[in-house]
């Protein structure tokens, strides 16, 4: 056992009462999922990794991944033992194919309940939950752009977990800027099946190399002769680590090898490779120079599994300090006799920390999962405007999700670290592990600052800035249920406060983009997490909501979910207020220095 203990009331209750599951199975295209069944997975999905994955993710970070030089062959990446074990039994189970297309083996369950196995697994260790997770976006680039012949090569292994899936982007010289990608791809002469070779260097490469599993499927992107520059001239290639004999079976090593792996700040029991394609065979996936295309169709979906580990960890890191404040004795609370030792969840400032925490914990488990929802109601929908209308929220949502959910990770991860004091600051205890862990989470899958950028860029111009006046009338009308019910009337109000302050730096950023493009960007970071933490309220006020009409759970249950969005919405909410200003304010003060001036 581990000292981890799966939320499954918490994931039940903002599935049920905030991210409408009941709408979702409604539809027909999910209406072979029922409400038994999605609980059932996720109480045995909790018991897995309660089990059998939470207590390796000290293995993860203690251990690591290792890489060995090869003896005669290709170097080879070791991960922890324990790693090997708790995989083997994730395949065996047949978790990692349940949200995917039953044509391949997958047992098609809305997208909501992925994010709940997902969930599960990277708060049990966010290392290993990576394998599964790169596997993920792999399955829907080729499940959108593969052909037939590709997608029964390769969907079925990789939808068990048997194989997995790697996405090969970045570059030494290609990071954020993707079109600057140089690896080269070539016909081969004479092939009867259309391959290609491909030559370059990736880096960054998550899992590219491991012992998990006999497979690895890459998934490269590539120019091939005479593309043009930038991004509309890369394809995507699938390069598998063993070429595929015509019976399914593994025949001989391809070009494909890990030079080396990244020593990191955290994550250590995940490899992140250093990858070599030499003369590799590959085969277009899609069509020429739609790699980016091609990348961008698992791109909501991986960024919102980026914001999900934001939570995870959260949760990981806040049990810990949990236990921790319960049981470490220090001073004497006020009410206790005088020469005694009081636990220091007596304290107020820990108790403040605690419950920040908490609050949060339970803001961005409400974001990602409506986030997911919306995702699924898309997915489902038959008429254009109601599929148009849930893509949008859908849209608006992810740079919320990604990029709110681990900055905000980031700050309670260091909290749990400050409750345990001194304590906190030595790695034997191991509650820094979750702070170095999810440090990553705010530059990899499009840094924050992109997420921003694409937010006031992209999303606050659909529809003219529609999409998010929209929600934010509905957070007005919430607001005002929310008003009725006794003890919430504070809430309601900085709620409605919160959402006047949204509208009018909307409004200005509205204006502003048409004639101040640098004025738009430098706003961009504080906007979205006056727009994000504007969001979570209106959610919590759903869940508040919810809980005081007396959803079917434990009396202390509900009293617990109302306490934790009434402290949300009350002391953290207004911070909304101060963030107006660097909103609305020109970049000038942003480049009045030189760089020498701010030495």
């Amino acid at each position: 056992m581990s000292d981890y203990t799966p939320p499954t009331d918490d994931i039940r209750f903002v599935m049920n009462h905030v991210a409408d599951l009941d709408g979702i199975l409604s539809t027909e295209r999910f209406s072979h999922v029922d409400t038994e069944s999605i609980d059932a997975v996720v109480d045995e999905v909790a018991r897995f990794m309660a089990d059998e994955v939470a207590p390796t993710n000290v293995d993860g970070d203690r251990i690591g991944a290792q890489w060995h030089a090869g003896d005669g062959g290709p170097a080879t990446v070791v991960t922890p033992p324990s790693f090997k074990a708790a995989y083997d039994k994730w395949v065996a189970s047949g978790f990692g194919a349940m949200p995917f297309d039953p044509e391949y083996g997958g047992a098609d369950f809305p997208w909501i309940t992925a994010i709940a196995v997902q969930e599960m697994f990277t708060t049990s260790n966010m290392a290993l939950s990576l394998c599964p997770l790169l596997t993920q976006g792999a399955i829907d680039a080729i499940h959108a752009h593969g052909s037939d012949e590709q997608k029964a090569a390769y969907l079925p292994k990789m939808m068990t977990n048997e194989w997995t899936g790697t996405m090969n982007l970045t570059e030494p010289q290609a990071g954020s800027d993707v079109g600057a990608v140089t690896t080269k791809a070539e016909p081969i002469e004479g092939s009867a099946d259309g391959a290609w070779s491909i030559t370059g260097q990736k880096i960054y490469i998550t899992y590219g190399e491991h012992d998990l599993a006999e497979q690895i499927i890459h998934l490269v992107l590539a120019r091939t002769p005479g593309s043009k520059p930038g991004t509309k001239g890369i394809s995507m290639f699938v390069v598998p680590k063993f070429l595929i004999e015509d019976d399914g079976s593994l025949g001989e090593r391809n070009g494909a090898e890990v030079v080396s792996i990244e020593h990191k700040l955290g994550i250590h029991g995940s490899p992140t490779c250093v990858m070599q394609f030499e003369n590799a065979t590959g085969w277009l996936v899609g069509d020429e120079h739609d790699g980016m295309r091609n990348m961008f169709t698992m791109m909501n979906n991986a960024r919102l599994s980026v914001g999900l580990q934001g939570l995870s960890v959260s949760d990981r890191a806040f049990q810990q300090s949990l236990q921790y404040a319960q049981d470490r004795e220090q001073g004497t609370a006020l009410d206790a006799p005088k020469g005694t030792s009081s636990p220091i969840i007596e304290h107020p400032d820990v108790r403040r920390m605690l419950m920040t925490q908490r609050a949060w914990i339970d803001a961005m488990r409400a974001l990602i999962y409506t986030n997911a929802g919306a995702l699924d109601r898309a997915d489902a929908a038959t008429d254009a405007d109601e599929q148009s209308s849930w893509r949008e929220l859908a849209d608006l949502l992810i740079p919320l999700s990604k990029s709110l959910c681990t900055d905000v990770a980031n700050e309670m991860t260091s909290l749990a670290v400050q409750i345990h004091g001194g304590m906190g600051y030595v790695e034997e205890t191991g509650v820094a592990q979750h702070l170095r862990d999810i440090r990553i989470g705010t530059i990899y899958e499009g840094t924050n600052g992109i997420q921003a950028a694409d937010l006031v860029g992209r999303k606050l111009a659909m529809r003219s800035g529609g999409v998010i006046t929209d929600l934010l009338d509905e957070f007005d009308v919430r607001a005002k249920e929310l008003a009725g019910i006794d003890g919430l009337a504070t809430f309601a109000d900085r709620l409605a406060e919160a959402v006047s302050t949204a509208r009018e730096a909307t409004t200005h950023l509205l204006e502003t983009a048409g004639s101040d493009q640098r004025s738009l960007l430098a706003a961009s970071t504080p906007y979205l997490r006056l727009l994000g933490t504007t969001v979570c309220a209106g959610l919590l006020a759903k869940s508040a909501i919810a809980a005081s009409n007396g959803a079917d759970y434990p009396d202390d249950f509900l009293a617990a979910k109302v306490t934790s969005a009434k402290f949300f919405g009350e002391q953290i909410l207004p911070t909304t207020t101060g963030l107006l200003a660097a909103v609305m304010s020109p970049a000038d003060d942003l480049f009045a220095l030189t760089a020498d001036q701010m030495l």
